[in-house]
């Protein structure tokens, strides 16, 4: 009897490529143990109310009137939220085509995607042009878009860092393209080199592949690091010399936890380099509601911008967002209310202003006890986070204890976080999810866990990995670079 269509046998072969590491064995085995009663830490994913930030309370207020907009029609609505609120869900409420259940524009709300406009040209000094800005449904959403109008075949290659998170790979996969790795310099704090991207491009061409964009994450998931901009400037030099569109994830933009290196747009960067890189150079950036202070994962809001894109290639696009119809409007609404949030003056300005300058500056502090409980474990070695909501420590494994992960038939990393999950409950990824150098071995971690918790999970991290090292290590000890 010939196999079923959704048996396995008969399934898209590129669906079986597609691997989510995130989501992958740590995660099931840490919802099986939880399962069983035990209290499990999911540092495996950039969730920030799932680990217990609170949301901000106008977005929230605003969202919660134009999900029931009769609240805006009693005469006491004023002694439940303020009047800012109230006037932000009716115009909000004003500009949808039947309130929130109504579909959208396929690109998202005009009035929105002016905000975001709005938004772009207040943060770089540039024009913005609403028609170029799509809303999606997150920042996921937004980057599969674009890599499907990219990839035609496995014949088209796509330039992305090492490590990386894994969306890119996971996606360029599904879609059949060929993903073309280069490395970031772990010794250089995850520095991007313009050699190491020329010799990835080389190596590629030579094989056949005809690379045709590049990902840059920035600041870097999972490695933390903040582009300077002067590397910005190298890598878009870089992509006009090679002729590649540049994918600028900027999700974490808002995530800076050092004054070195403030946040610079890809954008910004590329216009400040004037004409013919300024008029010729293809770019599309994103970015998100789930990060930053907003931390809204579950909303899933997101949009990208599009910068020197043909208006045929553009009006393609569009056909294939309205496959979809519309992006989430609830989500559209925290978009707007992320990039054009209370002003001076405001009524909930000051409450805003505390809440979210509160969530940052707790995120810097945990990500200085993060790094500096990472490194004072044995055989543990950790970059600081610069920015992003990820810690991405490398173990340095003992030949016994790849060993035992060989006999276990686990890559290293995997085995380690598995004995790190069974030990203390602290859900990690091993690295080789994201990608990293052969012979070495990470993990990464969210820097999310709330901060009067951070002392307790370090500590309980430390325990178990001296613990480890010592069972594992050979009485002659084992360096740790």
């Amino acid at each position: 009897m010939p196999p079923k269509p959704l048996d396995y046998v008969s399934i898209n072969e590129n669906v079986k490529k597609a691997q989510y590491a995130v989501r992958g064995e740590l995660y099931l085995r840490a919802s099986e143990l939880q399962k069983e009663g035990k209290k499990i830490i999911f540092t495996n994913v950039g969730n920030p109310h799932a680990l217990g930030q609170k949301p901000l309370t106008f977005p929230r207020q605003v969202v919660a009137l134009c999900q029931a907009p009769f609240l805006l029609d009693d005469p006491n609505v004023g002694l439940l939220f303020p009047a800012d609120a109230i006037a932000r869900a009716k115009q909000y409420f004003s500009v949808t085509s039947g309130g929130l259940g109504a579909y959208s524009d396929s690109r998202g709300l005009p009035g929105v995607r002016q905000e975001v406009a709005e938004f772009i040209q207040r943060r770089d000094g540039y024009p913005s042009d609403p028609e170029l800005i799509y809303l999606t449904d997150g920042a996921s959403k937004a980057v599969m878009q674009i890599l499907n109008t990219i990839i035609r075949g496995p014949e088209d290659g796509i330039l992305v860092p090492v490590p990386q998170y894994p969306l890119y790979s996971a996606t360029i996969a599904l879609l059949g393209g060929t993903l073309v790795g280069y490395y970031l310099e772990e010794t250089a704090n995850w520095g991007l080199d313009t050699k190491e991207l020329r010799r990835s491009v080389e190596q590629a061409r030579y094989k056949g592949i005809n690379v045709k964009a590049m990902v840059i994450i920035n600041p870097g998931n999972p490695t933390g690091q903040c582009l300077s901009q002067e590397n910005l400037r190298e890598v878009l030099q870089f992509c006009y010399e090679e002729n590649l569109v540049l994918l600028g994830d900027e999700v974490y933009q808002t995530n800076i936890y050092q004054d070195e290196r403030p946040f610079i747009s890809s954008k910004k960067v590329l216009m400040d380099m004037g004409p013919p890189i300024s008029k010729e150079q293809q770019l599309v950036c994103f970015h998100s509601v789930s990060k930053g202070y907003f931390g809204e994962c579950g909303q899933r809001g997101g949009y990208f911008e599009m910068t020197n894109i043909p208006p045929e290639t553009v009006d393609e696009i569009y056909k294939v967002a309205s496959i979809s119809l519309s992006p989430n409007v609830p989500a559209q609404i925290f978009m707007g209310l992320m990039v054009n949030p209370p002003k001076p003056g405001d009524i909930s300005y000051d409450q805003f202003v505390r809440e979210s300058k509160g969530i940052l500056e707790s995120l810097r502090r945990r990500a200085r006890i993060m790094t500096d409980g990472f490194n004072s474990c044995r055989n543990v070695v950790c970059n600081f986070t610069e920015g992003a909501m990820y810690s991405f420590p490398q173990i340095k494994l003992p030949p016994r204890a790849i060993e035992a992960a060989k006999q276990a038939r686990k890559a290293p990393d995997v085995y380690y976080c598995l004995k790190l999950l069974e030990a203390t409950g602290i859900s990690t990824v091993p690295g080789s999810g994201f990608g990293q150098k052969d012979g070495y071995f990470h993990l990464r971690t969210t820097i999310l866990p709330l901060e009067e918790e951070m002392p307790a999970i370090m500590e309980s991290f430390k325990n178990f990995n001296d613990e480890f090292m010592e069972q594992y290590e050979d009485n002659r000890g084992y360096s740790r670079l």
